[in-house]
């Protein structure tokens, strides 16, 4: 906590604690696993890299889906999974996100309030069709990892 403040993505690390069940511990850990979360061109690039992505089997027209691929950084997975979790529960901006986000601009307090709607209302829709909360969970994480992307993308740093 003493050496994060003068690292170069510091800021990156602040600005990804606007997400629900994004604290500091997660942030760092997905920041310095995977580095500039904004050298990969688009989210899904992202999301294949930590391993987030279903698995396919194809051979002709037929075109079956498996499991996450679990390829990529292992430890920056599984703490947006633990991430992931805090979605379970409806959207509000509790005293304690507030307390996080009073400080950053407006456009990434935006990001983090339409991430919430989103995630909380996919999670509901999710589990109500009946898919086990571990899945549910998994994509959770794998949109939560596209909303960082949008929100290191805003974020402008020292060269």
């Amino acid at each position: 906590m003493e050496l994060a403040p003068a690292w170069r993505l510091s800021p990156v690390v602040e600005a990804l604690q606007a997400l629900r069940g994004v604290q500091w511990l997660v942030a760092i850990t997905v920041v310095a696993e995977l580095g500039d979360l904004t050298r990969f061109d688009n989210p899904r690039q992202l999301a294949a890299y930590v391993g987030l992505i279903p698995s396919e089997y194809s051979s002709g027209h037929a075109r079956r889906q498996g499991g996450i691929t679990k390829a990529g950084n292992g430890r920056a997975r599984r703490a947006l999974i633990e991430a992931a979790w805090a979605y379970r529960y409806p959207a509000k901006v509790s005293e304690h996100i507030q307390r996080r986000i009073d400080h950053l601009p407006k456009a990434m307090q935006g990001i983090g309030w339409k991430a919430q709607v989103r995630l909380c209302k996919r999670f509901r829709r999710f589990t109500a069709r009946g898919k086990h909360p571990n899945v549910a969970v998994t994509a959770i994480a794998r949109e939560l990892i596209a909303f960082m992307w949008a929100i290191a993308k805003e974020v402008p740093l020292p060269a």
